[in-house]
């Protein structure tokens, strides 16, 4: 099955019917789910989480927009949260058999939809964005509604991607695009200073020097009397939600106020509950597979059949081993290469982990919670790299089997081999850099882990050690058939530089 999620922002959260009417007209589009909505009166602003597959959920966007348009007036509105439409935002988010390209597609195509049935212009963002400048929503609300409607008049820069360059009389523009899940993530301080709030966003976010993958701004709460740090994680695994907390925390005691509270609005992925519990508890031993919900998914993914006794953890490996065992050309040996890192990267995981639960180590906790952290998101990269180096060469198989019979049809399925060659060297490519890197961050954790586990941590570097030779094989091979020269040429050179730096690691 394909699906997707999708979370229309609607510049109304404080009556309470008119949101009613937006969710049950999306609602009765086939097909699709309704999963949560939040409305929030001070920043005059409801989220919708739909889900389901592509088409339905395309089309009930699009039936939201079409309602908006009905019941909200721009001209009216007011609202702490920056907005320039009545359907401000519509992302679209790949969850199951769908890549973020799909995503793309999709979002164009709702986006000639909008324009076509309401004669709403729309800008596109993020994976979406047909401009670099526009990739952050921040820069395509500068001015919100009142200072966009003003600035098409005379700015040619700031003309939609679709429609004509002026706005809607009441419903303003919509922002269309596609991206990873992201967390809308609040703290709420004990203070009314708004100031403080912008002072601390401004410390956090990445565009003025901050944490990787935050947006953030400062927020006035009138309703409540405080101030608030509003936030979106647009990749909650590299930047989680607990480095974030603990940073506003760190910054807003340089003001004088702490946190009272954070929230989080919409939906969240459970893995970003779960890294938070794991940080903030310091739960020893802990695992994912403790979770009752993640055990209950994956024994009813991979059952054994009736009358076969599986071990405790051969269950969990036996799948991939018996894929890689078929006589297909997929997952072969970049995948394997990948896999093994990925083993590396936990296994380091769990030294880092289990070492600073120790008193013996307690001089080193910090520096350890840094290294578990990272070598967490390694292990995610590395593990989607397994499927991206199956898919890379399944493209390379597809483009092979195209026509070649005129000249016509030869030249586009050379064009497509070549092509697809090249994204199959990148895959492994990035696998042994990963790999290096990661032999190296192993080797600077030994010097801190507790004694107990120094072979854990050896066998875990000779696994990072095998998956970044595994992967350069994987490239080598890959570059042979490359007619690019300068390609190849620059390709075999970072191959080479990362030979020696294995080497250097290894003899140091």
């Amino acid at each position: 099955m394909k699906l997707i999620e999708c979370v229309p922002n609607f510049s109304e959260g404080r009556d309470a019917r008119k949101v009613e009417k937006l969710i049950e007209t999306m609602s009765k589009v086939p097909g699709v789910w309704v999963l949560d909505h939040e409305m929030d009166a001070d920043h005059n602003r409801s989220v919708v989480t739909l889900a389901g597959e592509p088409d339905a959920v395309a089309e009930a966007a699009l039936a939201g927009t079409g309602k908006a348009v009905e019941l909200i007036d721009m001209t009216e509105h007011t609202g702490a949260h920056p907005r320039v439409g009545a359907t401000d935002v519509v992302p679209f988010i790949p969850v199951e058999g769908v890549t973020l390209e799909d995503c793309v597609a999709l979002a164009r195509r709702v986006a000639q939809e909008i324009w076509k049935r309401y004669r709403i212009p729309v800008f596109f963002y993020e994976a979406a964005a047909t401009r670099p400048d526009r990739v952050n929503l921040e820069n395509i609300r500068k001015g919100q509604f009142e200072g966009l409607r003003e600035e098409l008049k005379k700015n040619h820069d700031r003309q939609p991607d679709v429609g004509e360059p002026k706005l809607h009389p009441t419903a303003g523009v919509t922002v269309v695009g596609a991206r990873k899940f992201l967390i809308a993530y609040n703290v709420n301080l004990n203070t009314p200073d708004v100031a403080i709030a912008n002072k601390i966003a401004k410390a956090i976010r990445f565009s003025s020097g901050g944490l990787r993958f935050v947006k953030s701004m400062g927020v006035d709460l009138k309703a409540r009397n405080i101030a608030q740090v509003s936030i979106n994680l647009t990749d909650y695994e590299q930047t989680p939600m607990h480095r974030v907390y603990d940073m506003v925390k760190r910054e807003a005691a340089r003001y004088g106020a702490v946190p009272v509270g954070s929230e989080i609005v919409g939906l969240v992925p459970k893995k970003a509950i779960e890294m938070a519990a794991d940080y903030f508890l310091q739960l020893e031993n802990f695992s994912p597979a403790q979770v009752f919900e993640n055990k209950l998914a994956a024994a009813l993914a991979g059952a054994p059949l009736a009358g076969k006794k599986e071990g405790r953890f051969a269950g969990l490996v036996r799948p991939f081993v018996e894929a890689v065992a078929e006589p297909a050309a997929t997952p072969g040996g970049g995948s394997v290469a990948a896999c093994g890192a990925a083993l590396a990267a936990a296994l380091g995981q769990m030294v880092a982990g289990l070492s600073r639960k120790k008193k013996s180590q307690a001089f080193h906790v910090d520096k350890l919670s840094e290294h578990l952290d990272a070598l967490r998101r390694e292990a995610e990269a590395l593990v989607e790299a397994i499927d991206a180096d199956a898919a890379s060469y399944d493209a390379v198989l597809a483009a092979f089997k195209l026509p070649h019979g005129d000249s016509s049809e030869t030249a586009r399925r050379d064009q497509a081999v070549q092509a697809a060659s090249k994204g199959a060297a990148e895959v492994p490519l990035n696998v042994a850099e990963r790999s290096v890197a990661l032999f190296e961050r192993l080797g600077q954790l030994e010097t801190i882990a507790a004694a107990s586990m120094k072979s854990d941590l050896k066998v875990a570097r000779l696994m990072a050690e095998a998956g970044a030779r595994g992967a350069i094989a994987n490239v080598e091979i890959n570059l042979d058939g490359i007619k690019d020269a300068t390609y190849v040429g620059a390709k075999r050179q970072s191959v080479t530089l990362l030979r020696e730096k294995l080497s250097a690691v290894i003899v140091a």
